[in-house]
């Protein structure tokens, strides 16, 4: 019978020993798992964002600010880094981001752009300047020689040689034709590349000449002198209708061109001029994040003149206005920066930590449950120890002799021992062991009143074997 006993405490213990490695195991796994997703989430929230950037063509002033940014970012900056997508000009480059193979595109702002194209910076501005040729002085001539074309309204049956081959350069011309009240079919045009300015500035079928670019642009100053050269001294067309030109197309703005800005000696131009400019943007489509576009912003101003080191027309570039109602809206990445309304870090991510309390508190009931359903059987085994001291507790009231007392009280140590056991595995809580106390103590009040019972019991004898033999004695 003991022998059994022990058997069954022994195994019972090792079966507590291997669920409760059981259950360190569980911890460590559920332990190592949200690690493993804390770990994750962190370094899916700071790795460096790539956005994919389309310009063109090769070897363009664009092409070249990009690959400079691109270098910068990748060098400096540890929130967003730029790929390269080289296109053969800016409406491809705009085609490749409306088709959704780039997160960012550079190009002119008169260009078709793709529907959900935003602003979020201006490259810079490109100023259309036109001018004619006054003429070279004949040799033995003391009047200085006027031009022909001295206003925009002369230009009708004449031809304009257009620096640069795009087709919006064409397209801009006529609508400054067009507003300036000169039918735009009786101008002809004729386009040269930027690498043909002697071929423009010795064409002697070209009346006037026309250019589309920065201020400081080379291309500009070196073909002004190239036809000053050949053709005589230029003559600067105002654009009269310039304010009314924004009016109407938004993409283009009213502009002035400063004094001598092309040259000193003569001043080219002499006076202010009236002209629109047109800026070359990089856009992103609607749908890049807010954050996003937003860390790309900050990251372009802060590296601004690293990457004007790299490709000095990068100066020129800028902030959007916000407010100025234009034809392409800008950003709301860029515009939050701007305007300083851009959302803190618990703003933006506020739902998530309340997401995630949930989800814990989920997890932690969850656990709840899981130790509750792992412990079923430990909880089963208090339970049979609770009846199993009842039992005892009926047996305690029979007893015959101390020596049983003491072999009960010894099975009930034992009984406590593991119940015990049990409590330190997490497998009884308090209420239950409060119950298992309520029935030990019922054992040990059991255990007085029957020593007391079998102490009565044995001197009630005793006395009355005194008192039979004080009677005989005394016959």
């Amino acid at each position: 019978m003991s022998s059994s006993d022990g058997t069954n405490e022994t195994s019972d213990a090792a079966r507590r020993r291997r669920k409760r490695s059981n259950s360190l195991l569980l911890v460590l796994a559920v332990g190592f798992l949200v690690f493993g997703a804390a770990a994750g989430a962190l370094y899916y929230a700071l790795r460096p964002v790539t956005l994919r950037i389309a310009v063109g063509p090769p070897g363009s002033d664009d092409h070249k600010v990009i690959q400079a940014m691109a270098e910068a970012f990748a060098s400096e900056s540890r929130t967003v880094r730029l790929s390269l997508i080289t296109s053969d000009g800016a409406v491809e480059a705009l085609a490749l981001l409306g088709a959704g193979k780039a997160d960012l595109a550079v190009g002119r702002g008169d260009l078709e752009m793709p529907a959900d194209a935003q602003t979020v910076a201006i490259v810079r501005k490109n100023f259309l300047v036109l001018w004619s040729p006054s003429g070279l002085a004949g040799k033995n001539s003391k009047r200085k020689p006027a031009p022909k074309i001295k206003e925009i309204a002369d230009l009708a049956g004449h031809t304009v040689g257009v620096i640069g081959r795009t087709p919006a350069n064409a397209a801009l011309l006529r609508v400054i034709l067009s507003a300036s009240g000169v039918e735009a079919d009786k101008v002809a045009v004729t386009q040269f590349g930027t690498d043909q300015i002697e071929e423009l500035a010795r064409d002697p079928t070209l009346d006037a000449f026309m250019a589309v670019g920065p201020l400081d642009s080379k291309i500009t100053s070196d073909a002004i002198a190239a036809t000053a050269r050949a053709r005589g001294e230029p003559k600067f067309l105002a654009i009269e209708a310039s304010e009314a030109i924004a009016l109407k197309h938004p993409r283009y703005e009213s502009e002035e061109i400063p004094p001598s800005v092309f040259n000193a000696n003569p001043a080219w131009p002499d006076d202010k001029v009236e002209t629109v400019s047109v800026s070359h943007l990089i856009v992103a489509r609607k749908a890049l994040s807010e954050t996003t576009v937003a860390a790309f912003f900050r990251q372009l101003f802060a590296l601004r003149q690293a990457i004007a080191r790299q490709a000095p027309s990068a100066a020129h570039i800028t902030k959007p206005d916000t407010e100025k109602d234009a034809e392409l809206p800008v950003h709301r990445g860029a515009a939050a920066v701007i305007d300083g309304t851009e959302r803190t870090f618990l703003d933006r991510y506020g739902d998530y930590f309340w997401f995630a309390l949930l989800l814990l508190s989920g997890i932690g009931s969850a656990g709840a449950w899981l130790r509750h359903y792992l412990n079923r059987d430990e909880r089963e085994e208090n339970t049979s120890h609770r009846n199993r001291i009842l039992a005892i507790v009926s047996r305690v009231r029979t007893a015959e002799s101390n020596q049983e007392l003491l072999a009960m009280q010894r099975e009930v140590d034992a009984i406590i021992g593991e119940a015990l056991e049990c409590y330190d595995d997490g497998a009884i809580e308090e209420e239950e062991l409060a119950a298992f106390g309520l029935v030990l103590e019922l054992f040990n009040h059991a255990i007085v009143e029957r020593r007391a019972a079998l102490q009565a019991g044995t001197l009630e004898p005793t006395r009355g074997a005194a008192v039979g033999h004080s009677l005989t004695s005394r016959r």
